[in-house]
């Protein structure tokens, strides 16, 4: 083989060695990008989560007015009922004085 023969053992095993280095390189590239995709895409998906969490929270917290402002509503007709309540006993009790007379 002459020195310029582009099949000289030494030209094939440089062409080996620089086809494994850039094989390992875009290994590598690809590798780190995947991973930065896929955090970016956790990271879209926690901050979806906490927005819904944040949601779900501010639809508790009107629930829990909501069930307070029910419980004072019921004080209060319980508190009317027995105002009323002794209110006709009063009633009844001239009523029946009335027709004793």
């Amino acid at each position: 083989m002459q020195r310029g023969d582009p099949l000289d053992p030494n030209v094939i095993s440089i062409i080996a060695v620089i086809g494994t280095l850039s094989a390992v390189m875009l290994g590598w590239w690809g590798k780190s990008r995947t991973v930065r995709q896929d955090t970016a895409n956790d990271a879209a998906k926690d901050a979806t989560l906490q927005a819904d969490m944040a949601y779900l929270k501010r639809g508790i917290d009107d629930m829990r007015i909501e069930i307070k402002m029910q419980g004072q509503r019921h004080d209060a007709l319980s508190e009317m009922t027995i105002r009323m309540d002794e209110s006709i006993k009063s009633a009844h009790k001239r009523l029946d004085k009335l027709e004793a007379k």
